[in-house]
């Protein structure tokens, strides 16, 4: 339990800050407002800043991180280019010291799963960056299924079975086709265990994308493949984020009328594709002026996860909103991957995820002080 006391409180809601105290109790935030007083440890903020745990809405950390090879790689099965059945959870290395780096940065929950080599990668999860068993950091271990359009896909099966973005989303929607099938057999037939279709490990792991329980996460930079994404979305009914969404910027007005979520990034890397030929770090904040939903990604490990405040402070440089981009790395992301309830902004009832810094989150000059997971000082600097 603790109380921190007269901190700046920047609450990712509200857009002017205040002053004020907040009370920790059993991990949740108990309690904020003025003057407050209980029986615990007490931290003196005076002077200082206190943010939500920052958020990232899109990384591959845990499975692909430091000092990793070909032989740690685990962010894409290769084998197969449709993979809907893999689960993030069974590939993260907790004891990455990404986690620990990100920790230290402020980053306390992330999205993270497979890679963008397959049409279908697998099922991305939310989880804590701090723990030992990533049983005990996750918040949601089925949070979105991973899809790819562009280059990734045509250049890691190129000499296989996908040449071109054509066959990408025809993979894509045989494989929504197949599972819509699979699911009217399974429906028809009822409790009649003989008249069920035989068990497909593909197919059943879409079926929650089928049902609304979960989004495609799509993998996109070009304009062109973010319609195709939104095409096959609208075509199944399925529910939809965009992630990188690197030429954004080129169609804010048609992104900001279909109203999907958007993670924008990585951006803090050379356009190393033609498909980021229009990288910039003004995306972001175009695409917020125009009254999309934004969040910033790194993208981790394209740029390390330590890093994600720093691209915000970037996309503020580029013109974005200073209160928008905050928003962009906390609860907007958290939004984005379903988890607002409890991480995203510091409001009573949720996880007491918190970065208590000495200057403002956009200033690399900036120390953190504190980071607290789950209402425990994880970090003390």
């Amino acid at each position: 339990m603790y109380l921190i006391k007269n901190g700046t409180i920047h609450d990712a809601i509200h857009r002017e800050p205040y002053t004020g105290d907040l009370l920790i109790k059993d991990g949740k935030i108990a309690e904020i407002g003025p003057s407050l007083s209980a029986d615990c440890t007490v931290i003196d903020a005076s002077g200082l800043n206190l943010y939500p745990g920052f958020v990232e809405a899109h990384c591959h950390i845990g499975l692909d991180g430091s000092g990793i090879g070909f032989e740690g790689d685990d962010c894409n099965e290769m084998t197969d280019i449709l993979t809907p059945q893999l689960r993030a959870i069974d590939g993260i290395e907790p004891m990455d010291p990404a986690f620990r780096e990100a920790l230290g940065a402020g980053v306390t929950t992330v999205c993270t799963g497979p890679g963008s080599a397959n049409v279908l990668g697998g099922q991305f999860a939310v989880i804590k960056t701090t723990g030992k068993r990533v049983d005990d950091m996750v918040i949601n271990p089925r949070a979105a299924m991973k899809c790819a359009f562009g280059e990734n896909p045509k250049r890691c099966y190129r000499d296989k079975n996908n040449y071109s973005r054509m066959s990408t989303a025809a993979k894509l929607r045989e494989a929504l086709m197949k599972a819509r099938e699979y699911d009217e057999k399974k429906q028809a037939a009822g409790d009649d265990l003989s008249k069920r279709p035989a068990f497909d490990f593909k197919l059943e792991a879409l079926l929650p994308v089928l049902h609304g329980e979960i989004p495609l996460k799509a993998h996109a930079h070009q304009a062109d493949d973010l319609f195709t994404a939104i095409r096959i979305a609208k075509e199944f009914g399925v529910k939809l984020t965009l992630e990188h969404v690197t030429e954004g910027h080129l169609i804010p007005e048609e992104l900001a009328k279909e109203n999907y979520p958007l993670a924008v990034g990585p951006s803090l890397t050379h356009p190393t594709k033609f498909e980021l030929r229009n990288k910039t770090f003004s995306t972001p904040g175009v695409l917020s002026k125009a009254g999309c939903h934004v969040s910033i990604i790194t993208d981790s490990p394209v740029i390390p996860q330590s890093y994600l405040p720093l691209c915000a402070a970037l996309a503020m440089k580029s013109g974005m909103d200073e209160f928008d981009a905050l928003r962009a790395i906390t609860i907007r992301p958290a939004e984005h991957i379903g988890v607002q309830d409890r991480v995203g902004s510091l409001e009573t009832g949720k996880d007491a995820d918190l970065v208590i810094m000495d200057g403002p989150w956009h200033e690399v000059a900036s120390n953190v002080r504190y980071v607290l997971v789950n209402g425990q000082i994880e970090v003390k600097g």
